[in-house]
């Protein structure tokens, strides 16, 4: 989920997302960040985020950036063993 990046007389510009990796991958991200902000009813610090993004930039483009960081979380949790906090507090405070 990385931009593609163009690149003309010294001006660096953004495209949209690049088509590397695996494209199944791709989509069940944007499809999991689809239904967080379209569907899901519970609202937490993603979904807040999401719809900030979407305020300011359009529905399109904030999926594309919750699936981004949805893999970035995904990523972090995978490396270091850790549990999903659906809510901003720190998991002694919920326990």
């Amino acid at each position: 989920m990385t931009p593609r990046r163009h690149r003309l007389g010294g001006i660096d510009y953004d495209g949209g997302i690049s088509k590397s990796g695996d494209t199944m991958l791709r989509t069940m991200l944007y499809e999991a960040a689809q239904v967080l902000l379209k569907q899901s009813g519970k609202w937490s610090w993603l979904k807040a985020w999401g719809m900030r993004v979407a305020q300011r930039r359009g529905l399109r483009r904030a999926t594309v950036a919750v699936a981004r960081r949805l893999a970035v979380i995904l990523h972090r949790m995978w490396t270091d063993g850790t549990d999903f906090r659906w809510g901003s507090e720190p998991a002694a405070a919920a326990a």
